[in-house]
């Protein structure tokens, strides 16, 4: 049933319309469908208006309010109110009560003098910034209250962030297991490989800072692997930036490329420290078994010993140049490489303690896999042929420079192996390519060479789990760069960790949604935020409604296995 209107064409050219209340009735004998009068209005412009207004009203008695205000919206005069960002906000949200993060907050924040539902609010809102508008948390309130639609969550203040960052630093412990177990189980992660991988962050700021008591820096040898803390201190920068004081941020990732857990170290903590602290935390989860997966960083007898402890085992690169006896005896070893797949070859090899002789397999040898990438090989041969002949064109002429210009440019070089360790010396002081050093290079192109202490794994699956390790190195520069790691807007070092913490629950989401749907966070983000949520004031009350869902959205949200948002999230009648 409907209103309808009609119009007759007068002699004079005038035009009239009238208004009917009609239904369509199929024709008996053609099916077809033919409007049926039920009552007329009359002429459009003489119509009663206040009494259509009456039958609206009274019809509307019998909605929904949602419906109520569809109806209502078409007379009168319509304002729009606000119009807030909502599909990515809307779509996390989702993702975050379905992997289990909500109800793990809520159930830690149960035994606290703090309202559950509020901390897992503001939580939510900030993990929420961080993957779509990454900001301190200061522009984060402005970011809630103006720019974006989240359920339940109207507005925030500073203090109620900060309070939101002290309870999940407080209870992360039991948050971080309860999330691990409930997105383990949905997702039905591949716990037996987990790669570990650390990075640094640097702050702006002249000085480092005082270290806690509890937090004082490991000694050389790891002894006592101290509390974790996240005092910004001098130590090794993996963002070159050596100048200014840093955190050391580790993060252990799934074979999927699921991060289940992020640790802050002080920023001169040593890596013998991090595993010990890392290992003892996983060991609290119970897992079946575990294989570490970690870059050349970690590769040393103290870590090896360490991560074995308790049956566990690892698979580490080891340094191709200035290595220890054992990888060397690896790489001189002789033996045929199998192919594996298209652009990967594998030659495992056992070494003896100490690197004498073969292994026999027995308990103490150690085991390697040589791998070897043919089309990486030749790109490191064209780039070794591009810096040499760079290097002939500076030292072209040189044996009659004075001893002083060699010298210099030998200095210059010290910062640039890739050349330097081509140039060599003559007893008579003359700068000369080194032929050797070229042939010793050319036996290590497209090589990298694995150790490990697990006998079960083929060398196929030791060569696939570490090339894996990309996944964690992509975390990195997700953190780093969409996800507004840097600059941390915070100087305390428990503000520090939860800031870090925050930006590791974001990455877990978002990595979540890319998995799914096979595409970028960037590219989902940029769709679902076409989804506004637009509130309009119209004679009968205020209603809030979405935006059309676009078909790459619905897409999205199926990949997610998430159901649409409702159309209408509030309706408030006009008073009286």
């Amino acid at each position: 049933m409907y209103l309808r209107e009609t119009r007759r064409k007068n002699k004079d050219g005038s035009v009239v319309s009238y208004l009917q209340l009609a239904h369509n009735e199929r024709h008996p004998d053609t099916g077809s469908p033919t409007a049926k009068v039920i009552h007329n209005f009359g002429r459009a412009e003489t119509v009663d208006r206040e009494g259509l207004a009456r039958l609206v009203s009274s019809i509307s008695r019998f909605l929904a309010p949602d419906q109520a205000a569809v109806a209502s919206a078409g007379g009168g005069e319509v304002e729009i109110l606000d119009c807030r960002r909502l599909g990515g906000a809307w779509t996390l949200d989702q993702l975050w009560e379905r992997l289990g993060i909500s109800t793990a907050i809520r159930r830690a924040a149960d035994g606290r003098r703090l309202d559950a539902d509020a901390a897992e609010r503001v939580i939510f809102t900030l993990v929420a910034q961080r993957a779509l508008e990454p900001g301190s948390k200061l522009a984060a309130t402005g970011w809630v209250t103006e720019r974006v639609a989240i359920e339940r969550m109207t507005g925030l203040s500073d203090d109620q962030a900060y309070r939101g960052m002290d309870f999940l630093l407080d209870a992360l412990d039991e948050i971080a297991a309860d999330v691990f177990n409930s997105v383990a189980h949905l997702l039905n992660l591949d716990l037996d490989i987990v790669f570990v991988d650390t990075t640094s962050t640097y702050f702006e700021t002249e000085g480092a800072d005082r270290v806690p008591e509890r937090a004082h820096p490991p000694s050389d040898d790891g002894a006592g692997s101290p509390p974790e803390s996240g005092a910004r201190e001098f130590g090794h920068s993996k963002d070159l930036r050596t100048d200014l004081p840093q955190v050391v941020i580790a993060m252990a990732v799934t074979r999927d490329g699921i991060p289940v857990r992020c640790w802050t170290f002080p920023g001169n903590t040593a890596d013998t420290a991090i595993i010990r602290t890392v290992k003892d935390d996983l060991d609290g989860w119970n897992l079946r078994r575990l294989v570490w997966v970690a870059d050349r960083g970690f590769a040393s007898a103290a870590n090896r010993a360490y991560l074995t402890k308790g049956g566990g085992h690892y698979i580490h690169a080891e340094k191709l140049r200035h290595t220890n006896a054992e990888a060397a005896a690896a790489l001189a070893r002789p033996g045929r490489y199998r192919t594996v797949a298209g652009n990967l070859r594998v030659k495992e090899v056992h070494v003896a303690p100490g690197g004498a002789g073969d292994g026999d397999g027995g308990a103490r040898t150690q085991r390697f896999v040589v791998c070897h990438n043919p089309d990486q090989a030749d790109r490191d041969a064209q780039v070794r042929e591009n810096l040499v002949a760079h290097l002939s064109e500076l030292i072209e002429g040189s044996d009659t420079w004075a001893p002083r210009r060699g010298d210099e440019l030998v200095g210059s070089l010290k910062s640039k192996p890739g050349l330097r360790r081509y140039l060599r010396r003559t007893q008579a002081g003359l700068l000369r390519i080194d032929a050797a050093a070229i042939k010793t290079e050319a036996g290590l192109d497209g090589k990298w060479l694995l150790r490990t202490s697990d006998t079960t794994l083929t060398p196929e699956d030791l060569a696939a789990a570490y090339k894996q390790l990309l996944a964690v190195e992509r975390g990195w520069r997700d953190m780093k760069g969409s996800l507004g790691l840097r600059p941390v807007f915070h100087h305390r070092e428990d503000r520090i960790r939860a800031h870090v913490q925050l930006c590791w629950l974001a990455l877990l989401l978002i990595r979540v949604a890319e998995t799914a749907t096979g595409d970028t966070w960037r590219t989902l983000a940029h769709e679902l935020d076409r989804l506004h949520l637009v509130t309009v004031a119209t004679d009968h009350g205020h209603v809030a409604q979405r935006s059309a869902l676009t078909a790459a959205q619905r897409k999205i949200l199926i990949s997610l296995e998430l159901p649409e948002p409702p159309r209408f999230f509030d309706f408030t009648p006009a008073d009286g």
